[in-house]
């Protein structure tokens, strides 16, 4: 069997990169490859969760107020697990736990990067084959290396994340990564069990025709946020034509498609949820932190994500994010109708 030599797998990427820093410790790579075993697991349970007795909720009700799924915990579980036992993490904090884990060994104590993650965003549509995914991100601790991690290393500002990255279980199961220098999309070939690369310098469109948002929610949006929506449908040939609205309700898919392909995803606040409903550390930094890096931007509708300081692990914000053009535009209306 012939072996296709332009293909990287994932360890390859990873490894070549770090052939252009010479003085680069490699922690951060491997914690990447890590991320993408504890991936690779988690991708085998959801191919079969129909099959075994992984769906449905845990019993249980996280610090949000929500009930946990099964596939929740056993994702969490993974991730945690696969972190914890490498060499280059020295603790987590997880949307699904309460309070920040820390791995207080001689080794993780040495270690300069802390991890924080959604481990199965839009977990609820697993009983119905939608697609689901994880999200995380990096940060480089600010506390001294020698010492156990603290909390105050995992509440900084989205602008200092060194990584961050997502994966899709879909038709087919993707990872995706950006840091400072770029972002790549990598596509798990199941003939090897390896993420091989797929998606190279992924670049945002600086306009789509796609917007996503949650329409059974209109009513209780702010004026420009409405304002912007009737605009998206009364779009003609003048101003470029009618966008097309897409919302699946699993937000690693949503903004996935939309990197992809240009569009703009919306989770505003609403009456009844004034300060949003999406988690600041673990769903909107990461995705803003991509977003940027791949030309496109993102805010809370007053201010740019990256830039706020959070108070609290589990802080929520509104969240707005897609192709620059597009979220300028969204930017003027909040502004004109504010």
């Amino acid at each position: 069997m012939s072996v296709n030599r332009r293909v990287l797998t994932l360890d390859e990427f990873t490894i070549q990169q770090l052939r252009d820093f010479p003085n680069a410790t490699g922690e951060l790579s491997n914690l990447l490859r890590d991320i993408g075993l504890a991936a690779k697991r988690v991708n085998v349970e959801v191919n079969k969760a129909g099959l075994v007795d992984i769906l449905g909720d845990a019993g249980s009700v996280n610090v949000q107020g929500e009930d946990v799924k099964k596939l929740d915990l056993f994702a969490n579980n993974q991730f945690m697990g696969v972190l914890r036992h490498g060499i280059s993490c020295a603790g987590i904090a997880s949307e699904e736990l309460d309070d920040v884990v820390v791995f207080d060994d001689e080794i993780s104590n040495n270690s300069k990067y802390v991890c924080l993650f959604d481990p199965l965003d839009g977990s609820g549509n697993i009983d119905v084959n939608v697609s689901i995914g994880t999200i995380f991100c990096v940060y480089r601790r600010i506390t001294e290396k020698g010492n156990p991690c603290e909390k105050k290393d995992f509440l900084q500002p989205g602008l200092k994340q060194v990584a961050a990255g997502y994966i899709i279980y879909g038709s087919s199961t993707m990872m995706v990564y950006a840091t400072r220098r770029g972002a790549n999309g990598f596509t798990l070939d199941p003939s090897i069990g390896e993420f091989t690369l797929s998606h190279p310098n992924i670049i945002c469109p600086e306009n789509g025709k796609i917007y996503s948002v949650n329409h059974g929610n209109f009513f209780q949006y702010e004026m420009g946020v409405k304002k912007y929506i009737d605009a998206c449908q009364k779009r003609n040939k003048t101003n470029g034509g009618p966008y097309t609205q897409r919302y699946i309700g699993s937000m690693v898919s949503d903004v996935h498609r939309n990197l992809i392909k240009g569009g703009i995803f919306m989770y505003p606040a609403t009456t009844d949820k004034p300060k949003g409903k999406l988690r600041l550390l673990y769903e909107c930094n990461p995705f803003a932190f991509i977003m940027e890096v791949c030309g496109g931007k993102a805010t809370n509708g007053k201010e740019r994500i990256l830039d706020i300081v959070p108070t609290e692990l589990h802080e929520r914000s509104p969240f707005f994010v897609g192709s620059r053009m597009m979220m300028e535009e969204l930017e003027e209306s909040m502004k004109l109708n504010g």
